[in-house]
């Protein structure tokens, strides 16, 4: 099989792609990697043609990427993760907006193109959890007590673009991240990047009630390989993020499982069905 992965600067010494390409190589398979964002592409060879059976993305939200994967979409190729999947989960508000629409337990959501403009939601809603709505990494996550602290946020924005706001969640300080394999799900222990000093991170059981969540979450975006951040709040699971092809720490024989599920999703397709249009239910409000 042929497969070109499409692959940051930001990624590029990360485990994952890397040892995934490792892997795909060492059983059989010849893999491109492409840098979209210090490489010179010729179009023409890499997607008219249509030299490889499969495209898989692993980049930085607003990266060049996206679009390159797009046009092998377009072309008939096949994508990991669907390529319109991978632009609705990526815009966070309207992310956040279909989540809400089908009923899934997410937080009131505003968007804004500086912090400034946050200055109007109603102070009962704070604290604010402020973050770039094309972020990624946990970079650029702020809690925000009170109106007074958002002008402390404008340098730090300045060249964020979109920025979303919600109110934080009372909890732990633990969030929960979930990864999904090709419906297979995984659940780790992680603390918020809210929390200053050390980050821990451990496996642990997945309840019956978040895999619903995250099976419905995969079923709404159309994804088939992504994260889901849940934290835990007094009225229970609350989901605060959504991301395609994520890191799969702490997965258990992560590189060979991410590899199986590459190739299989290459050779049937997606069982999931492309994002389905917003259609609101009773007393879903952002």
């Amino acid at each position: 099989m042929r497969i070109c992965f499409l692959v940051e600067e930001l990624y590029r010494n990360d485990g994952i792609p890397r040892d995934v390409v490792r892997q795909l190589a060492d059983w059989g398979h010849r893999v491109d990697v492409l840098r979209p964002s210090g490489s010179l592409l010729a179009l023409d060879g890499l997607v008219r043609a249509g030299s490889h059976d499969l495209w898989v993305l692993k980049t930085v939200s607003g990266g060049p990427g996206l679009g390159l994967l797009e046009a092998a979409a377009a072309a008939g190729l096949t994508t990991v993760n669907d390529a319109r999947a991978i632009r609705v989960v990526r815009d966070k508000v309207s992310a956040a907006i279909r989540a809400a629409g089908q009923g899934l337990p997410v937080p009131p959501t505003w968007a804004a193109a500086r912090p400034s403009d946050l200055a109007g939601i109603p102070g009962d809603y704070y604290p604010l959890v402020v973050k770039p709505a094309e972020g990624s990494r946990g970079r650029a996550v702020r809690r925000v007590d009170s109106i007074d602290q958002l002008g402390q946020l404008e340098a730090e924005f300045a060249d964020e673009g979109m920025l979303i706001a919600q109110p934080w969640v009372r909890n732990s300080g633990i969030d929960l991240k979930v990864y999904s394999l090709d419906g297979e799900l995984f659940a780790t222990e992680r603390t918020s990047p809210l929390v200053a000093g050390e980050k821990r991170e451990r496996a642990v059981p997945l309840s019956a009630e978040v895999a619903r969540i995250v099976h419905r979450i995969g079923e709404l975006y159309g994804l088939d390989l992504f994260g889901v951040d849940v934290v835990f709040g007094p009225d229970g699971p609350v989901v605060v993020d959504v991301n395609d092809f994520p890191s799969f720490r702490q997965v258990p024989d992560a590189v060979p499982r991410v590899a199986r599920a590459i190739l299989g999703l290459a050779r049937r397709g997606s069982s999931v069905p492309a994002p389905r249009a917003v259609v609101p239910v009773a007393g879903a409000l952002l």
